[in-house]
């Protein structure tokens, strides 16, 4: 994790902010912790690595801080090779989702705190072709499929996804994936529990 502040910040911060306003997303800028919270694709049209980041914007007495974290934006390549719903492997399509995250409980035997998908639907791909190469193209389906935004079990330094996603957006580093809770904590208690998330591609920032 690299927690950037001062001018350097600042510039980050401006270079979303023009991304969103050409995209006519919505960008948070007013008080302290109203977090923008923004998932960065790689466009390696790879699934194997954390090769992507989560982008944590916010002012904290006035001055912009972004937290960048390492994850993936895709499912993991185990489960692009063997779906575990019908129909395919879920892969969130790039775009805001304004108000739908929510901080809740995430997991089944292994339950804790993350940012859930609960308030809204999400758009997603279906990949079905069992290969290891993640699709960004088909049908476009829209609803509620717990695309979640949580932690792998996996020691910080795990290189490969394999299994930790089936379409969440997932933290490589828990220690970065905690920070991250405790600053959704201090938004939530001054804004309400209720987040946009927002997924773009690296080749938009360029």
């Amino acid at each position: 994790m690299a927690r950037i502040t001062g001018a350097e910040a600042e510039v980050i911060a401006s270079q979303f902010k023009k991304v969103f306003a050409e995209k006519s997303y919505a960008f948070f800028e007013k008080g302290d912790y109203n977090i923008n919270i923004i998932g960065v694709r790689n466009d390696s049209g790879k699934a194997d690595k954390f090769d992507d980041n989560i982008n944590v914007l916010y002012k904290v007495g006035g001055e912009w801080v972004a937290d960048v974290y390492a994850a993936t934006t895709e499912p993991g390549t185990s489960i692009l090779q063997r779906p575990i719903v019908k129909g395919g492997t879920a892969i969130l399509i790039p775009g805001q989702y304004r108000s739908t995250y929510k901080i809740d409980i995430h997991g089944g035997k292994r339950k804790y705190t993350a940012l859930c998908q609960r308030s809204g639907k999400v758009k997603i791909w279906r990949d079905d072709n069992r290969d290891r190469k993640p699709d960004y193209s088909g049908p476009v389906h829209e609803g509620m499929y717990g695309i979640n935004i949580h932690r792998q079990w996996g020691p910080d330094d795990r290189e490969y996804t394999g299994g930790v996603s089936a379409g969440c957006q997932v933290f490589q580093s828990s220690k970065d994936f905690y920070e991250f809770m405790e600053t959704c904590q201090v938004a939530a208690g001054k804004y309400g529990n209720g987040f946009t998330y927002t997924l773009v591609d690296s080749v938009d920032l360029m």
